[in-house]
């Protein structure tokens, strides 16, 4: 397994999902924010439960990751748990936001996402 702390400093990570209608790979480009600790990887959905890559993930949770050329497989879940919810937000937009309160409309309608790092 690839240290996760160095991972987590990466910009970008690459989520392949499986097409739930083609059974392709379909990989994105998207923000995260990694939890070494828990071994557990963050996104927001902008797109909601919309996401042609949520779709994906609802129906096959095995996904993989590529960071930093390392390639990490993972079972990608929503986040339900409140609790969670809330540090998937605060992770990320510490991470990006740039400007105070340039994300807050991204922080407070996207779809949270954990994927648990196997």
């Amino acid at each position: 397994m690839p240290d996760l702390r160095v991972l987590a400093n990466e910009d970008f990570c690459y989520l392949t999902t499986v097409g739930r209608v083609t059974g392709d790979p379909h990989e994105i480009e998207i923000w995260f924010a990694i939890v070494p600790k828990t071994r557990t990887l963050f996104m927001l959905a902008g797109g909601g439960g919309r996401s042609d890559w949520v779709k994906n993930l609802r129906k096959r949770q095995d996904v993989t990751l590529r960071i930093s050329g390392e390639v990490i497989d993972g079972r990608a879940r929503v986040v339900e748990d409140a609790d969670e919810d809330e540090l998937a937000r605060n992770l990320l937009v510490e991470k990006y936001e740039r400007n105070p309160g340039s994300l807050s409309s991204w922080r407070e309608r996207a779809l949270p996402v954990a994927v648990d790092l196997e």
